[in-house]
């Protein structure tokens, strides 16, 4: 059997919030809900468990989501039309932008639980030949 990613728990003020969050910008839906989590599916097959964890105890992760052009245009719309901070670079240096490596686009913004999500049309150093 070859090594996959299966999930992964992202710990949030509020599950709910910051899974319905992520879903409605991507575009996504919650996939399930049991125990502690509430889950949202990948295209891959990989959920993101969120998990409501006490402020003092959340570890801000980045979290970077490869994209279509077409899944990317419509996130950026939302998160433009939702007023929500966004920056091209990962050190928030230059905000209200998008960034253009690799050949593609990127975008980087915080989630409710303030986590740095990134949203990327190529992976970095770009399509492998």
């Amino acid at each position: 059997m070859s090594v996959e990613l299966n999930h992964t728990i992202v710990h949030a003020l509020d599950k709910r919030e910051s899974a319905e969050f992520f879903a409605e910008l991507l575009g996504l839906e919650i996939t399930g809900e049991w125990g502690p989590f509430v889950a949202v599916a990948l295209s891959n097959g990989v959920t993101l468990d969120f998990a409501t964890a006490p402020a003092d105890k959340i570890t801000m992760q980045h979290y970077a989501f490869l994209v279509s052009e077409e899944e990317f245009d419509a996130a950026y719309t939302r998160i433009k039309e939702r007023g929500i901070e966004h920056y091209a670079d990962p050190h928030r240096r230059q905000p209200g932008e998008i960034n253009h490596n690799d050949g593609g686009r990127g975008v980087y913004f915080m989630d409710p639980a303030g986590h740095a999500m990134e949203l990327l049309t190529v992976p970095y150093g770009g399509w492998p030949a």
